[in-house]
């Protein structure tokens, strides 16, 4: 093989298929503050979700998304509930989110099967009278179901919100499961499956909770000018949007080949039989494909045989936020199933155009490195 399969190519829109878009701004010269495009855009994500275009609030990224989402659900931190509870698998944007609207993250464990935090094993968590917010993760962009936070947040009165970052195709094909009362913050970032370059988006049930995103996303403003919550500028600009319903026109042909790619990756592994160690699509977004080794020591060779044929991988989440220098004195619990399964879940690559031919040097290339070190096909327990 000659050159290097990157682990992630993304594919927004062309030039040309934005350019009728950005002619529009160029005649109104509204370019931010909830321009006609932005409102279109929101309106398309609302439709595809089932939703009124009152229940979505478009945000400058994911970020910014869930810093909003916070800020008008639980406000900033208070010296008597200092803690955000977070899992520390997660990409470290949950912890900042967290933590610019005053918490301290508190770093709990995953579910071994979901990747995600239980609501049921909080609701006896021992710091409860100290946390202030709860923010689950949809670990790899599978959703989080809204009925049992609905529960935990009815039980122990403790505001949720959800990252939701890359879980906007469970959002829209399983909108009755995935969307509810409780906020979730969606990313579009160029790395999602559905990606604008930067932007992000909070979608729920109660139109006064989008609608006070809205204004925490707008320095306080709703209305009047006037600031009357805790707030940051988060607002999504027209030339965002236009990107995003550029988006939108193809987005049905794009996801047909990512799914495309899930299929064949499901199929190549399966014919190198390590069928079992390939998680895809539609069990994640369809913007990751992954190989769960089934120990470190498998994980760290099926590492070694794709470098070794030019293929490259990611640990998304790396090894937990509790690894990262920055957040490596956070408060936390006992990590044991994400300290088990961070570094056995290895990030694959994917494009909308990933060749046949790509992902059987990928899945070759794992099973070259399965029979080095002499492990079964099995694996680690993700998804079963």
């Amino acid at each position: 093989m000659i050159g290097t399969i990157p682990v992630l190519r993304p594919q927004l829109p062309a030039a040309d298929a934005i350019q009728p878009y950005l002619r529009r701004i160029d005649e109104t010269r509204v370019y931010s503050n909830f321009g006609p495009l932005t409102s279109e855009f929101e309106a398309r994500i609302a439709a595809s979700a089932n939703l009124m275009e009152d229940q979505v609030t478009s945000a400058a990224s994911g970020l910014a998304a869930l810093v909003g989402a916070i800020l008008s659900t639980a406000g900033r931190a208070t010296p008597d509930r200092p803690f955000a509870l977070i899992p520390s698998y997660t990409f470290v944007a949950t912890a900042t989110a967290v933590e610019s609207c005053g918490y301290v993250p508190y770093l709990v464990d995953i579910d071994q099967h979901t990747l995600q935090l239980d609501p049921h094993t909080l609701s006896a968590h021992p710091l409860l009278d100290q946390v202030g917010i709860v923010v689950p993760v949809a670990a790899f962009g599978a959703g989080v179901p809204q009925i049992p936070w609905i529960k935990f947040r009815s039980d122990t009165g403790i505001p949720v919100v959800i990252d939701g970052a890359a879980s906007f195709e469970n959002l829209i094909e399983l909108p009755a499961k995935f969307v509810g009362s409780i906020p979730v913050a969606v990313s579009f970032h160029a790395t999602k499956s559905f990606g604008i370059g930067e932007g992000g988006c909070i979608v729920s049930t109660d139109s006064d909770v989008t609608a006070r995103c809205a204004a925490s996303l707008n320095y306080g403003f709703s209305g009047v000018r006037d600031c009357r919550s805790p707030n940051t500028n988060g607002k999504m600009s027209e030339y965002h949007a236009a990107v995003g319903l550029a988006e939108f026109d193809g987005w049905y042909t794009k996801h047909a080949a990512l799914l495309d790619v899930a299929s064949s990756y499901l199929d190549s592994f399966a014919a190198a039989q390590i069928g079992r160690k390939c998680i895809v699509a539609p069990a994640i977004a369809s913007c990751y494909a992954l190989v769960q080794a089934s120990d470190r020591t498998d994980a760290e060779t099926i590492c070694v045989a794709l470098a070794s044929n030019m293929v490259e991988f990611r640990l998304w989440y790396g090894l937990g936020i509790h690894s990262q220098t920055y957040y490596i004195d956070l408060p936390r619990d006992e990590l044991r199933v994400t300290d088990r399964a961070a570094p056995c879940l290895i990030g694959l690559p994917v494009a909308p155009d990933l060749s046949r031919s790509d992902i059987d040097v990928v899945s070759n290339s794992i099973r070259l490195g399965v029979s080095a070190s002499g492990e079964s096909d099995k694996s680690s327990g993700f998804g079963s």
